[in-house]
């Protein structure tokens, strides 16, 4: 008779242990399902942000040419007052 209460003891341990595995692979999966969200943000995110360095690349002005034109411009008014005086 003495084996009866143990195996009682041991089955509600076994019980509790199943329990806090059961709540435990609970509040795994919970966190595991927060990080996908956030990791599927975050992949939505960088492609915006792609998305807009390349629309910002596309419509900068390209400044060697800037640059051309200006040094262009310069030589010309210089050459006009050369020869106007």
């Amino acid at each position: 008779m003495a084996t009866e209460p143990e195996q009682s003891v041991v089955v509600d341990e076994l019980a509790e242990v199943r329990r806090r595995l059961d709540v435990g692979l609970a509040h795994i999966e919970g966190r595991l399902a927060v990080q996908t969200l956030r990791d599927d943000q975050n992949d939505k995110d960088l492609a915006d942000l792609v998305a807009r360095v390349s629309a910002l690349e596309h419509t900068r002005w390209p400044l060697p040419s800037v640059a051309a034109l200006t040094a262009l411009g310069a030589l010309a008014v210089t050459l006009w007052q050369a020869i106007g005086r």
